[in-house]
């Protein structure tokens, strides 16, 4: 997390359609050593608005999220990612089902209490690092996976065109990886890249 200014200081954005519920939950944040740094009263901006003010936590309270807000959310979850808590009073399984989705960390649906509100950001910011992990080692066993794929096309090309042997078609890329100071997987795709230049 960028926790701006003080290193201990969460930096929060609210967005709350009421300002009663906004102020309390906002008191509820400094008392909980938190910085409110943008408060909304609908989800309409809140792509711009979180690219402007970087937030650490973003937190909704709102009776119904709304497919706009939903859609905000799922854009942020893809583009600039962070714990997203939301207090609503929608139990419906399936707009708890479309805010998951849209990356929700925590969804509460029994109301916005003042105590509660501290803890419950907590869980969603673990809960958010968790699933960041999963990805993130999930993308790179991905590429890890494509890059393999590549260096075994350019051994075969290489045993194909030139008569190596596996090993020696290895070999002959990791050579041209030391001389050329490039990863294998560079050199493999800058082969695949020649040799596919040459075909007829």
């Amino acid at each position: 997390m960028a926790e701006n200014g003080n290193q201990n200081v969460l930096s929060v954005l609210i967005v709350d359609e009421d300002p009663g519920r906004s102020a309390i939950l906002e008191q509820a944040l400094k008392d909980g050593g938190c910085r409110v740094i943008a408060k909304l009263s609908s989800g309409d901006q809140l792509v711009t608005q979180v690219a402007l003010h970087q937030p650490d936590v973003i937190i909704i309270d709102l009776d119904t999220p709304d497919r706009d807000t939903l859609e905000q959310m799922h854009t942020i979850s893809r583009d600039q990612p962070r714990p997203i808590v939301m207090f609503a009073e929608d139990d419906d399984s399936g707009t708890i089902n479309q805010a998951i989705k849209a990356g929700v960390s925590a969804y509460i649906v029994d109301g916005l209490a003042a105590n509660r509100v501290k803890p419950v950001m907590e869980v969603a910011i673990a809960r958010f690092r968790e699933y960041q992990a999963l990805r993130d080692e999930l993308a790179q066993a991905k590429d890890s996976l494509e890059e393999r794929k590549l260096i075994d096309r350019a051994k075969a090309l290489l045993i194909k065109r030139q008569g190596m042997s596996e090993e020696q078609a290895h070999q002959a890329l990791r050579k041209l990886a030391m001389d050329q100071g490039k990863k294998l997987v560079e050199v493999a795709r800058s082969v695949i890249a020649v040799i596919d230049l040459l075909q007829p």
